[in-house]
């Protein structure tokens, strides 16, 4: 029986549909798709995701008490083999829809640290997971806190951290495609990220 595909899910954090860092996303994904793999992006800013209430009830069972998006987006983020955020900064962080969607992986921190149950469904190797980001800002620090962010999210997930693809000085929709080296850097990340060890 032949092995299944490899499963990549790509996370838009963009408010823009079509924004810098959605552009890499597909690009990374199209990378992973040219390695045989199945892939599949996920627009945060179409889906309806509460923030976190902290009402504790995931302690009992690991399970959100908030009935939205989240419930089926719980299931992918569990399910994948391979995972790509994409998120532009916003004040020296990802967005809030990237944030929201983080905090309310809170029932996963429960399943893996209070439970102590297996986040990853159906997976016996090392997950692997890549952070794109865009800032117009071209300070030095400018990604530190949304890496911080994402390499705790993404040990919650137990997700490897592969890698980033972070690009300063982009500000205007579409500037991305005419950096130099962007779009290439892209494609290969996305083939890298699921060739194997």
């Amino acid at each position: 029986m032949a092995a299944s595909s490899p499963y990549v899910l790509g996370v838009a954090g963009s408010p823009r549909r079509n924004g810098n860092t959605t552009v890499l996303l597909q690009e990374a994904l199209r990378g992973a798709a040219a390695k045989g793999a199945e892939t599949r992006t996920v627009y945060l800013s179409e889906l309806s995701i509460s923030p976190c209430r902290h009402c504790d009830q995931c302690l009992e069972e690991g399970r959100c008490a908030i009935e939205d998006d989240m419930r089926w987006l719980s299931g992918e983020l569990r399910g994948s083999d391979f995972l790509i955020l994409a998120s532009p900064i916003f004040f020296m962080g990802v967005t809030a829809q990237t944030k929201a969607m983080i905090d309310r992986c809170q029932a996963l921190w429960v399943i893996k640290y209070v439970l102590k149950l297996p986040v990853a469904r159906n997976h016996d190797g090392k997950r692997k997971g890549l952070f794109i980001s865009v800032g117009n800002a071209t300070l030095p620090d400018l990604f530190q806190p949304a890496i911080a962010t994402v390499k705790s999210w993404f040990a919650t997930l137990d997700i490897a951290y592969a890698g980033d693809l972070l690009f300063s000085g982009i500000d205007k929709r579409g500037d991305i495609v005419n950096h130099p080296t962007a779009m290439r850097e892209a494609f290969l990340a996305g083939q890298s990220l699921i060739e194997i060890d």
